[in-house]
């Protein structure tokens, strides 16, 4: 079976884009990450990709809709299968996501439904939640609001704060996401 042909939308140093890039190392893993973008120049992300020999670049347009149809074209021409985004902070047009429709996954630091948007760690220990953790879901037009595809979870300690917190959830992020883009692309999780 071939490998499904991935890129990963990054705006930052792109930690969750390094974890995929080293499951895809795996001869058995069923996807490979083809092509890294970015919607910032200066994304640290873009050298991580670079150094593991990844083609990776910046979006140069700064309008929505330019900037979406650089992507989309970038993605078509990469013959991209999967599209993961992985802390790209914008939210993209219904038009793109009902073109990447079933196709377009990204990582979120809540169990979803819970606590969508930004500022998830300080919402969560403000409504004193027990247990936090992270999803992976489809892209649907509802900002965080697609089918959850996994989730893990992790305890709330006493003495957390938004930044311990945010700390440890990234840890079960990078775990997560490798697993959870398996599914997806070997087809047993579906929109």
């Amino acid at each position: 079976m071939a490998r499904k042909r991935v890129a990963v939308l990054i705006s930052g140093r792109g930690s969750n884009m390094a974890a995929l890039i080293e499951a895809a190392k795996a001869p058995d893993y069923p996807a490979e990450i083809v092509l890294v973008l970015s919607n910032r120049a200066d994304a640290t992300g873009l050298v991580t990709a670079r150094a593991a020999g990844v083609p990776a670049h910046a979006v140069g347009s700064k309008s929505k809709a330019g900037m979406e149809t650089e992507i989309d074209r970038d993605l078509t021409d990469a013959g991209v299968d999967i599209v993961a985004l992985a802390g790209f902070m914008r939210i993209l047009s219904a038009e793109f996501v009902r073109r990447w429709r079933g196709r377009l996954i990204n990582i979120h630091p809540s169990l979803l439904p819970a606590f969508p948007g930004l500022d998830t760690h300080a919402r969560a220990l403000a409504a004193g939640v027990v247990r936090h953790g992270c999803s992976v879901h489809f892209v649907t037009e509802g900002v965080d609001e697609g089918p959850v595809i996994a989730q893990r979870e992790i305890p709330v300690l006493r003495g957390d704060t938004p930044e311990t917190l945010a700390a440890r959830v990234l840890i079960e992020e990078h775990k997560l996401y490798p697993r959870a883009l398996a599914m997806v692309a070997s087809g047993t999780a579906r929109p």
